[in-house]
């Protein structure tokens, strides 16, 4: 007789509900795109040092986890037979039979919806627009299927995080703004357009170390990734190249953000760690890939929110809207 999952893994049977759905969608990875999107929501609301209101920001913070909960089941739910035949994720919940494919399903519905209950209370621009963030969110799960591009299509994904947020404290996207007669750049949108551009290019970059470990399996598999395309060694110069492009761009958003100091000791640890993660990529086992993927990636969001607050907070007085 076979042995169920849980005998199989012992670990999967000592798991509480909610530690297994958070395993299931991946929670603690919402660090990668939360970040801007507080950056952005603040940038939004500079004019009151950068804080919305309580009801705005627990509507901001309700939506995004809806929306990554529903593409991250969604993902789930299209790859499970890939999952299973693949050794690296061959554990995981719907494979093993942890989790159900109808919770997995009933889990992604309810996320949805919450995701457009929560666009909502915010605002008719999120509201309408809602239905096509969960397309695009939710659509990359099967790119891996007909293009090499998979990545430039999660960092569009994640991208719409900083401009959902920016609509959700300023209900419009305005692109020229005067203050006292004067353009001023930084209460404008081009902020959260740059934000967006930098999420790209910084997903392509870690989302491209992280398909290194699936590199064989997808060959044989028949499913695309830049990787499989150009081989390892090019594949990760293309990485390099995108985060040293993300970088310039951060750089840029600090001028154009009137950002001082604070900001641009921030960027030079933030360029550390890039360079940190692409030395743990090439000269380390695939094992090492993990701590480039997941530890480095979380400092470096936590440590731009963290800057960015700290100019929009205590900004100097000097301060120009330029």
């Amino acid at each position: 007789m076979p042995s169920s999952p849980q005998a199989s893994n012992p670990r999967l049977g000592s798991q509480s509900p909610f530690s297994r759905l958070a395993s299931f969608i991946k929670l603690s990875h919402t660090v990668f795109a939360l970040p801007f999107a507080l950056a952005s929501m603040a940038l939004a609301a500079r004019d009151n040092r950068g804080w919305p209101g309580w009801r705005t920001f627990l509507l901001i913070l309700a939506a995004m986890i809806c929306a990554r909960t529903c593409a991250m089941s969604f993902n789930r739910i299209a790859d499970r037979k890939f999952d299973a035949a693949n050794p690296r994720t061959a554990a995981r919940h719907l494979p093993t039979g942890q989790i159900s494919l109808v919770s997995a399903w009933a889990l992604c519905l309810a996320s949805a919806a919450g995701f457009v209950a929560a666009s909502y209370c915010i605002n008719s621009i999120c509201f309408y627009l809602s239905p096509v963030a969960l397309v695009v969110v939710c659509f990359y799960s099967l790119t891996k299927r007909f293009t090499d591009f998979t990545h430039i299509y999660l960092g569009i994904a994640l991208a719409l995080a900083p401009i959902g947020a920016w609509l959700a404290v300023k209900g419009n996207f305005q692109i020229l703004v005067f203050v006292d007669g004067s353009p001023a750049i930084g209460h404008s949108a081009i902020l959260p357009l740059m934000l967006a551009v930098v999420v790209v290019f910084w997903l392509v970059g870690f989302d491209i170390i992280y398909a290194l470990q699936d590199y064989d399996y997808d060959r044989k598999a028949g499913l695309h990734s830049l990787v499989v395309r150009w081989g390892v060694q090019n594949a990760l110069s293309a990485a390099f190249l995108s985060h040293l492009i993300m970088w310039l761009i951060l750089a840029v958003f600090g001028l154009f953000a009137g950002f001082r100091l604070v900001y641009y000791v921030g960027m030079i640890f933030i360029f550390l760690c890039l360079a940190l993660e692409h030395w743990l990529a090439r000269r380390r086992s695939l094992n090492w890939v993990n701590n480039a993927f997941f530890r480095l990636n979380a400092v470096i969001s936590a440590v731009f929110l963290a800057v960015t607050l700290t100019e929009i907070v205590f900004p100097f007085p000097h301060f120009v809207r330029s």
